[in-house]
């Protein structure tokens, strides 16, 4: 006599197997996910607000050291809260420390030097990256050579290269802002060609050949359709060279000597070193917060505006 089991999922016979229920291990399993997946958010979150406390905490400590009195950064140097805001620290760091012809000096030089590099490092890499020529991987390694060179190791060499310039073409001599718009350039030159080259190898190719049959030239051709195209890579790469020549120190102080009776042109991290160092017993330190603030804030409102833009840029090689 054949038996019939009652299961769950209806009836089965003596030579059916009842279908396996649903085990609570695998809901175990998924709720476990969830909660490692809740830990590691929080343990992030966490981290990243760490993080944060300890990148703001000493802009905002600089920022309102220089609105204290002396008095009040040798005793207070970790408070936040001035007793009493001291605008006229600016003021006399803007007038007394220099601090005026410091950021006038500095934007000639990065003008200059910025909007150099921006064309040179972009046409090259645009040659490298879209034609193929005898000696094309050669002049692109020439430039990733610049890399790997310590600028310590060319101190000597570009001294004396640049002094012995000087003796016949003084414009190009030490002390010179063009002397120093050039050396910039070539510093700079390839890290621009080689972020430019990846994101010049990304553009597509259709366009620049519809460009080619309807009669552009190849400098037509670059300057009307390719470059325009590359916005987000120039943004990007311009940013980081506004930084990396604005925060440049060691460059300027090897190169800009002082000339007999010529002050010196003397760029801002440059003049607040020597600030710092030349302040002897004056001890003028909330002058000294309020020239550093006023270096800093050029460069944190240039990174809020085009923060978008720099994002984009570094990630549109990839999205591609």
């Amino acid at each position: 006599m054949s038996t019939v089991t009652h299961t769950p999922g209806g009836l089965a016979g003596p030579d059916q197997t009842p279908p396996p229920a649903r085990t609570p291990p695998q809901r175990a399993a998924v709720g476990g996910g969830r909660a490692g997946a809740r830990f590691f958010n929080g343990f992030s979150h966490l981290f990243l607000a760490v993080w944060a406390i300890m990148v703001v905490y000493p802009l905002l400590w600089v920022v309102m050291s220089a609105l204290k009195t002396d008095s009040e950064v040798i005793r207070k140097p970790l408070s936040l809260i001035p007793e009493r805001l001291q605008w006229d620290n600016f003021a006399r760091a803007w007038t007394e420390g220099h601090i005026g012809s410091f950021f006038l000096n500095t934007i000639l030089v990065l003008t200059g030097s910025v909007f150099l590099t921006m064309l040179l490092g972009s046409m090259a890499a645009y040659v490298l990256a879209r034609y193929e020529f005898r000696g094309n991987r050669l002049i692109y390694y020439m430039f990733l050579s610049g890399l790997t060179l310590p600028i310590y190791l060319a101190a000597v060499p570009l001294f004396k290269g640049v002094y012995n310039t000087g003796v016949v073409l003084p414009f190009l001599g030490p002390n010179s802002h063009l002397m120093l718009i050039l050396v910039y350039v070539a510093w700079s030159l390839s890290f621009t060609v080689f972020f430019m080259h990846s994101f010049f190898r990304t553009l597509p190719t259709a366009i620049a050949e519809a460009g080619m049959v309807d009669g552009a030239s190849h400098s037509r051709l670059f300057f009307s359709v390719m470059l325009p195209m590359a916005k987000p890579g120039l943004i990007s790469i311009g940013i980081f060279n506004v930084l990396g020549q604005w925060n440049q120190w060691y460059l300027p102080t090897l190169l800009m000597q002082s000339v007999a009776g010529e002050p010196k042109n003397q760029v801002i991290s440059q003049g607040l070193i020597e600030l710092s160092v030349n302040q002897g017993y004056r001890s003028d330190w909330s002058g000294l917060f309020a020239g550093v603030t006023m270096a800093m804030l050029p460069v944190l409102i240039v990174y809020i505006v085009f923060q978008r833009q720099v994002q984009s840029g570094l990630t549109a090689g990839v999205s591609k």
